[in-house]
């Protein structure tokens, strides 16, 4: 099972550093040891609150965001998660990069249970889940046919090999599926006939928003199984995923320690003015209360006060 969770006590975001990197984390990894000075922040954003408290601190030189997407506790499910809440407190308290960390299944044989992918493209197959921060008066298409930052993701895959241990895999498409259950048989071949190389229930949302949010964005899929396809190797146990995750996570959280030290003094990526041509809407016709919404976000392309 996992570790012990520490509960630091939530102070204000005002008392918060400005910080560089965020990390989302998911199935087992509720709490970064490493960050020094941790403080737990209540954030508060306009698309409501986080999944949980903000902790906040240092890794080095480097100020660090966690939040656990599921709560600690583990007690929200894929399709209640705030998703905009969570990336949008990341980008308020100053975040320009993303690493979001989770739990998947495997669709292909050699990527094994224990291996780590570095996602570069999706399948969105949710519904019902807020993905944008526009609309109510403001109409926004951002570019998405590179949906992870590459010089984030080329960070995360040479601080995934120097952790050493078992295969990190340079790419991969992610299938985002509702949940909570688990695939039927059926559907786990035909994602295999797509190509897909692994099955989650949260990342897609996270890169569609951090894109708005013009925050470089990588996706670190931990493979706990072989969803249920291998038949040789069984159906998803709870249990086994579980034992597995907790040691992919402490691996996980090196890769972070390591990404933080070497992330580039300036951006020089796309991702950083992923928004300079995505409004269409006339800047006169955008109601207030929306323009006071997304200040955080798109404020300076929004003109008006």
């Amino acid at each position: 099972m996992p570790p012990a969770e520490r509960k630091p006590t939530p102070k204000k975001v005002d008392s918060a550093p400005r910080v560089r990197l965020g990390v989302i984390g998911g199935s087992g990894l509720y709490q970064m040891p490493a960050l020094e000075d941790a403080k737990a922040l209540r954030v508060r954003t306009p698309f409501g609150d986080p999944s949980d408290a903000i902790v906040v601190g240092m890794l080095g030189d480097v100020g660090v965001a966690f939040v656990p997407r599921h709560g600690r506790g583990h007690r929200i499910l894929p399709s209640e998660i705030n998703f905009r809440a969570n990336v949008c407190a990341l980008k308020q308290l100053g975040a320009e990069f993303l690493v979001s960390i989770g739990a998947v299944g495997s669709l292909k044989q050699e990527i094994r249970p224990g291996d780590v992918v570095v996602v570069d493209q999706f399948i969105d197959k949710t519904h019902g889940r807020p993905s944008t921060f526009f609309g109510d008066g403001v109409v926004a298409h951002v570019g998405f046919a590179d949906p992870v930052c590459a010089v984030l993701s080329q960070l995360v895959v040479v601080a995934g090999l120097a952790t050493g241990g078992s295969p990190v895999h340079d790419g991969g498409t992610y299938v985002c599926m509702q949940g909570p259950q688990f695939s039927s048989r059926a559907e786990s071949l035909l994602h295999r006939q797509w190509g897909a190389d692994v099955i989650g229930m949260t990342n897609v949302q996270e890169a569609k928003l951090a894109r708005e949010a013009e925050m470089c964005f990588a996706s670190v899929a931990l493979i706990t199984d072989y969803d249920c396809w291998n038949e040789t190797a069984g159906d998803v146990e709870i249990a086994e995923v579980l034992r597995i995750l907790q040691q992919s996570t402490e691996r996980a959280q090196r890769i972070v320690q390591t990404v933080a030290a070497r992330l580039p003094a300036e951006r020089g990526c796309p991702c950083a003015s992923a928004l300079a041509q995505a409004i269409v809407t006339d800047r006169a016709r955008i109601p207030a209360k929306t323009r006071q919404r997304l200040q955080s976000i798109a404020g300076k392309y929004l003109g008006g006060d």
